[in-house]
């Protein structure tokens, strides 16, 4: 079937939206189709990634083109399953898609509410370990405005979600904040902590380039368990103690923390709409994260959905981005 069909009649909105009405900042896509080549970081295996223009009320969704039937996923918290070192969604007929979640965060930093990706493969590519070449593609391609207003999820009370001593948790705040904590025993990385408003392009000039990392000494590990067979010291940073493996080393001296964010970007994003409140993240995860989001979902008190005014929306991720703010070494 021809994707302006698929646009048209599978009528995939997100069913925490109400109906539309005029007079709001607008939803987005992109004003053209994209395409993004390259290896997954875990499989190993090439893929070739298009994403298309999409209608308003549309959300994010991939299809496997690859498969019989060409099946829909569609990227939202209530579509992730199980798995290691990434986030993958699932479809009722078992169809995945894995490691979404640089370009889930590539697509909220740069404020596209509405896309249809089309993959031939279970892994999205990783490209150099970062969202910056998927933000380059989106930015090139443009984005459109398109006939429904911005919603945004309001946290109104904290919600948190806990795993021993990690935990990630929402609370409420006026603008769309991230703060982060790690500690690993490598001296390359130690205890680094971040925060960081979202709005007004920050995903894009602070967070976008920071990669992938690893320790050397989980390499074989994940190795023996099928897993980072796509990874290099080309497309992630690898440390080992203090010293940093990857040529050229660092882009920012805390750029370990900072993926960390960008991860947790892409993670909200399956939300369905950008959040207006603190994410805080303790030696989060994938998995944490989208825990956490269950958790929220399955409060109602604990939040609400709102169409954006003017002032509303300029606090969330995407407003007033450009390409040039895409940081040169990326």
């Amino acid at each position: 079937m021809r994707v302006d069909l698929y646009l048209n009649v599978i009528g995939a909105v997100n069913p925490i939206y109400p109906m539309p009405h005029t007079g709001d900042p607008l939803q987005t896509t992109v004003k053209s189709a994209v395409t993004f080549k390259g290896v997954g970081l875990h499989a190993g295996k090439p893929a070739r990634m298009v994403v298309h223009p999409a209608s308003a009320e549309y959300g994010i969704w991939f299809r496997r083109t690859d498969l019989a039937n060409e099946p829909l996923i569609a990227a939202r918290w209530d579509s992730v399953g199980e798995a290691r070192l990434c986030t993958r969604i699932d479809s009722p007929c078992g169809a995945s898609v894995q490691t979404i979640e640089h370009i889930m965060a590539a697509l909220a930093g740069c404020g596209i509410q509405n896309a249809l990706i089309e993959i031939d493969g279970l892994e999205v590519p990783v490209l150099d370990g970062s969202s910056a070449q998927f933000v380059k593609g989106l930015l090139k391609a443009g984005i459109r405005k398109l006939d429904a207003p911005v919603r945004a999820i309001e946290i109104l009370r904290p919600v948190e979600y806990r795993e021993g001593i990690a935990f990630a948790r929402l609370e409420p705040s006026e603008t769309f904040n991230i703060d982060f904590h790690i500690e690993f025993d490598d001296q390359a990385i130690g205890r680094q902590d971040k925060a960081l408003n979202m709005a007004n392009g920050a995903f894009v000039r602070e967070l976008c380039d920071s990669r992938t990392f690893c320790r050397q000494s989980d390499i074989d590990m994940m190795h023996a368990n099928g897993l980072a067979l796509g990874g290099s010291i080309e497309n992630a940073v690898v440390v080992d103690g203090a010293a940093v493996l990857t040529p050229g080393g660092l882009r920012h001296e805390d750029e370990a923390v900072r993926h960390k964010m960008l991860d947790a970007l892409g993670d909200l994003a399956l939300a369905g709409a950008p959040i207006l409140g603190r994410y805080v993240g303790h030696r989060a995860g994938h998995m944490l994260t989208n825990k956490l989001l269950r958790v929220l979902f399955a409060d109602p008190s604990a939040y609400r959905i709102v169409t954006c005014d003017e002032s509303m929306a300029a606090r969330l991720p995407g407003v007033g981005v450009h390409a040039s703010d895409v940081p040169p070494h990326s």
